[in-house]
């Protein structure tokens, strides 16, 4: 399984909206400047986390976008699964009938990678926009605090 860069800037993009939105709506091209993606890539990304109710979007010359829920009640298999589909590692676990494999029935890993599958979907289920937010923030903390050597 690898996640595209669909998914992994749509994450980074939330983090930042999280952040800088705490005190009202967010303009893609201030969240587009900070992630350094192009304002059509994040607008794109932000079309469908609009659509799976992560985001909600504000209309007028002070809008932009706001979370639509709290950041401790929005999860990273939220936002990956609004933008990725199913986290699976193997097609046969998506459930998309074009992904149907004749040796479903003989198959003698299937079970492993549902395995791997409910462990992702574990640890991205127990991790919320509110835990990166503040992995974020002392990420910015270290960074603004220069080091001097001697």
């Amino acid at each position: 399984m690898k996640i595209s860069t669909k998914g992994r800037y749509g994450l980074e993009a939330i983090v930042d909206l999280a952040v800088h939105g705490t005190e009202g709506c967010v303009s893609i091209k201030s969240i587009a400047e900070r992630c350094q993606v192009s304002e059509a890539y994040v607008l794109q990304i932000f079309l469908e986390l609009r659509r799976a109710g992560i985001i909600d979007s504000i209309r007028g010359a002070q809008g932009g976008y706001i979370l639509a829920k709290d950041p401790s009640q929005i999860t990273v298999n939220m936002v990956l699964s609004a933008l990725e589909g199913k986290l699976a590692p193997v097609a046969c676990l998506t459930d998309n009938e074009e992904s149907y494999c004749e040796r479903n029935h003989r198959c003698g890993t299937r079970g492993f990678w549902a395995d791997i599958m409910n462990i992702v979907i574990s640890v991205t289920d127990s991790i919320t926009i509110a835990d990166l937010m503040k992995c974020y923030c002392r990420t910015i903390a270290t960074e603004a605090v220069p080091d001097y050597f001697i």
